[in-house]
This record gives structure tokens, sequence and C-alpha cells, in this order.
């Protein structure tokens, strides 16, 4: 008890100064709490300025003023910033974490840091020394800050050298067709970028990535994750390493790392856990200054979402579940790459995946792994093209027959007499929306009557940005402005209208989270079916479709809007005319 009433004495007798004296004078705390706070502070290893905020409850705005008086330095809102704004190459997790300092912005040779102590000298020291740039500090409001530095740490970490994590060196990775065959066998040397591709795919699995993008240029080389259908630039490598690095996915992809000359294709898989795995499907192609490589990410649980995680209207639910319950007919789902095409193909299989079902697919490749489903991929150079595959699917008593896509005539004949002999047949074509389709097939030199009597469903889609349910906004539009986009009196008179735009906040990339589906969804009723046989065109076909109540792509974009899902912004991009 003596000492440490003398330890209290030694404190209340030592003069003031800095942060804690600037707080005192601004009223904010008593000199004895100012100085006991700052011997606290010292004996349980905790910057002042987080003891404060923490423990004695101080406003952590009221000392970020405080400090910016004292020490004469900008206060910088740094909850206002995207993760992906922060300049990747300089995120460096062992900094962060020692020095409670985040880099959040490059301009020229000067990178600025933002830090909630301006004491912290060695903070810009050590960033100094590891960016080779003049170092420039900035204050943030120190819970602000924590926030910060937990996105920043959570984001991708692309840089070379001690501060990646070691477990990465661990992960399981096969290549495609040799479960015996060890990629890492002849990389001993090559740990860095080894280990830097291991978190590049771990780091776009986080994120929600759909494609990796790596790719050299005359004096850059970059990394970019399409993260909700929009390309973000993560990282940028040392030129010097994109070789190595694309040497290093050649060979998990099996692919031959001496031909540089022309386009190859692999397959990587990834084993996360004992009970889940992610495939990689990888390609190069040769540009200008090296080999630009993509990888498509396939997560079989995507095919697990179930139909109602997809998007579709009540009405547009119930004409797809119909049309899987019919014993025969063709269901065709059309739309650009990337729209999710897959993923609505494998919900329907995974509805009709009984044990009482017979379910064959031939895809190039096969994305997505299902348990009960006979899954080939076709192989044309062997011979193995989708109407071979279909001709042999029909000889295994199928019920249920899944083509990737029908690209020629002998492919969509044949999709066509099956579906018109008893068996139910999925398929996808590249058009831009459902009346399209059919005048493609007509087009292709498949008979219309056929096509009238074997196409039950057409379902044109988009894949639009879903608005982030934490940071969305009310957005303030024109009457008149509404009715220019589309929507109709009755629905912008309503008193309910509320129309939300994308914000930004900690959970979501720029006001936007995860994607929603915008359907077309078209049976092909009687009158529908008669346009096709007398010779319609796809006006004809639309405009019917359109007495029938049926949306357009359009149509469906806006109900979102309407709905909240997504912003009038985000539709106009995915259904522009």
């Amino acid at each position: 008890m003596q000492a440490s009433t003398a330890n209290s004495e030694r404190n209340n007798s030592a003069p003031l100064s800095g942060l804690p004296k600037r707080l005192v004078k601004d009223g904010l705390i008593s000199e004895k709490d100012a100085l006991d706070a700052v011997s606290e502070a010292r004996e349980s290893h905790k910057p002042l300025v987080n003891y404060l905020v923490h423990n004695l409850n101080l406003s952590e705005s009221l000392i970020a003023v405080s400090l910016g008086r004292e020490f004469g330095m900008p206060v910088f809102d740094v909850a206002a910033l995207s993760p992906d704004s922060l300049p990747q190459k300089h995120i460096n997790e062992e900094l962060i974490n020692q020095h409670r300092a985040v880099p959040i912005a490059v301009k020229g040779q000067k990178l600025f840091i933002a830090l909630s102590d301006p004491t912290n000298t060695q903070a810009m020291d050590a960033y100094k020394f590891a960016s080779g740039l003049r170092v420039e500090a900035v204050l943030a409001e120190e819970l602000k800050l924590e926030a910060l530095i937990q996105q920043a740490i959570a984001g991708a970490d692309q840089s070379f050298g001690s501060d990646l994590d070691s477990s990465f060196d661990d992960l399981d990775i096969e290549s495609e067709d040799d479960e015996d065959y060890n990629p890492d066998a002849n990389a001993a040397d090559e740990t860095p970028v080894v280990r830097f591709v291991n978190k590049v795919l771990l780091d776009a699995i986080k994120r929600g990535a759909s494609d990796i993008h790596i790719e050299p240029y005359e004096k850059v080389f970059r990394v970019r994750f399409r993260i909700d259908g929009i390309l973000h630039e993560v990282a940028n490598p040392p030129l010097a390493m994109s070789e190595k690095i694309t040497a290093r996915l050649k060979v998990m992809s099996r692919m031959d790392i001496s031909e540089r000359r022309v386009p190859q294709d692999g397959r990587i898989k990834l084993k996360l856990s004992k009970t889940r795995a992610i495939d990689f499907r990888v390609n190069t192609c040769p540009t200008l200054f090296g080999e630009k490589t993509v990888l498509r990410i396939l997560d079989p649980s995507s095919a697990q979402l179930g139909i109602d995680a997809l998007g579709y209207e009540p009405e547009q639910k119930e004409l797809y579940l119909k049309a899987l319950s019919n014993p025969y007919g063709m269901i065709l789902v059309t739309g650009p790459t990337g729209s999710g095409k897959t993923v609505s193909l494998y919900t329907g299989l995974n509805i009709l995946n009984t044990p009482d079902t017979n379910i064959s697919t031939a895809e190039d490749p096969a994305e997505i792994n299902l348990m009960g489903i006979n899954q080939v991929n076709v192989n044309p150079k062997a011979g193995l093209t989708f109407a071979e595959a279909l001709k042999s699917f029909l000889r295994q008593d199928p019920d249920v027959i899944m083509v990737g896509e029908i690209r020629d005539l002998e492919t969509g004949g044949i999709a066509i007499k099956a579906a018109q002999t008893g068996h139910l047949v999925l398929s996808t074509l590249h058009t831009n929306d459902a009346p399209q389709t059919l005048s493609r097939l007509v087009n292709m030199g498949i008979p219309p009557f056929n096509i009238a009597s074997a196409v039950t469903l057409i379902i044109a889609q988009r894949l639009g940005r879903r608005l982030c349910p934490h940071c969305k906004a009310e957005a303030d539009i024109p009457r008149e402005a509404l009715l220019l986009e589309g929507f109709t009196e009755e629905q912008v008179d309503a008193p309910d209208l509320k129309i939300y735009k994308a914000v930004g906040c900690s959970k979501c990339t720029n006001g936007y989270k995860g994607r929603v589906g915008i359907y077309q969804v078209m049976p092909i009723s009687e009158a529908i079916g008669r346009i096709v046989m007398e010779g319609g065109n796809a006006i004809d076909v639309a405009d019917q479709a359109k007495a029938e109540g049926i949306d357009d792509l359009r149509q469906s974009a806006l109900k979102k809007v309407l709905q909240g899902v997504m912003s009038l912004e985000e539709a106009n991009r995915v259904t522009k005319d």
C-alpha cells in the first residue's frame, strides 16, 4: 500500500506534456486523472489514446480535435474510406499491428498513414523504411482507426515476405486428373511465390470473388478480383515476379510451362478443409508483355443455395418449378457469360436430383460437382462433342438431360428430339433475352414446328449487385425522372415508394454486397408457338409475351429497385437498351 502511494505521488509530481497537457488545458480531464492515465497506460502497455477512450470513456472525436490543435495536424474521417481504396501494396499486417497505423493513400512519392497518436514517430520511420517513400501522418479518431485496422488486415495483403502466414505453405492443392501430382516438388526455391499465389487464391475466396485476373504490362504487374460482377485492383506485385507467378499457376494446373505462345487451359482443386474444396478453372493467354492468367472460381456450394435465394419473383419461381415438374420438354436459360446460367440450371437439377431419377449432363467443362448426377466433360479433340454425348445419354435410359450449351444444329436437333420423346432437357444459349432465343434456334436450322412443340420455358437472366442492407440510403429522384426510367404512374404515385442508393461502409464494397438475379421467365404459350411456326420474329414474340403479362428484364430490374434490393444506377447498368 505504501509502495502504491509512493508511486502515485511520484506520478502526480511529474510534469505533464504533449497530449495529456492539452487534454487538461481543454478541460477534458483533470490533472490527477491525466497523470494516472499516463502511468496506467504505460504499465498495461497500451497506447495512451486507446487507454483514454476505452478505460476513461473520453470522446474519441474530442481527443482527436485536441491532438490536432496541439500538433497542428488535420483530423481525417477514416470511416469514409472503402477497404478497396487502401494502397494494398503498402498494407502490411505486421506493421499495422505493431504501430497501429494504416496506409490510406499514395500521392506521388508520399505515403499518407492514419494514426491516433501523433507522437508515434516510430510508425512513420517504419513505413518510410518499408515503402521507400516520404511519409506524412494524418490524425484519426481511435475507434474509427480500430475499425479501419480490422478492415485492412481482413483485406488482400498481397506483399511478399515474412508478413505472409506460413500456414499458406501447407494448403492441400491438387491438379486435375492426377491426385498424386505434387505441384510443390520443384518449388522449394520459390517459397515467396508459392505463398503469394496461395494467398491470392484464399483472399479471392474470402472476399467472394468470381474471377481472378493476373495481368502483366510493360511497366506494371497487377492482380484484380471480380467481386459482385465488377473488377477491383487488389495488388501490384513486383514486375520481375510476373513470369514466376505465371509459371507457378501453370504448374499447379498442369499446363506446359515451356509453352508460352498459345493459350492453355487447366484446373486446380484447393482443399480448404476435409469437407470443403474449391475448384479453379485456369486459362492463360499470351499478351504483348507476358501471359495473362484468368482463374474462374467454381464453388460447389453455390448450387445448394436453393431457388428462393436466386431472386425470382413469386410468379417466376412458380413457372420454373412447373416446368421442372414436367416429365418432358426443354427448359432453356440464356444470358451473357457470367450471368449465373449454370447456377440456375444446377439449382433446377438439385431439385430433380432424387434416387428415382437418372440425370446426365454434358458440359465444357463441368463447373459444379453434384453427387447423384452423371457428369461428362466434352472433349472435341477426342471426338466427344455435345452431340456425341447426347447420343450416348439417350442409350442410357435417362430421365433428365442437361447440355452445357446448344452451339450448333446437330446438338440442337438431338436435344429437341430428346425433349419430344419423353425426356426433360435443360440447356443454355447466348442471347440477349427470351424472345431472341426462339429466333436463334430457327436461324440454326431447327424446324419451327419442332421448336414450338419441344421448348416449354425460356429464362433470360442477368446478375445485378445487391445493395448493402447496412448502409443503403433513400434517394431523392424526381417523379418525372422515374417515369422516364420506365416506372408506371401507379408505381411512382404509391404512398410507400422508397428508392435507395449505394453509400458504402465497412461491411460492403462501395455500397453493394452480393448479387441478385434479374429474370425474364417466358413459358411458350400456344400463341407464342403459333408466332414461331408462322415465321414471326423476336419482336412479334416479345409483343405477345408482354400481352400475356410476362415481365422483360428491364421491368424485372425496376421491381428490384422498388423492393429496395437494387439501386436505380445498378438496374441501368445491367439492363441497358
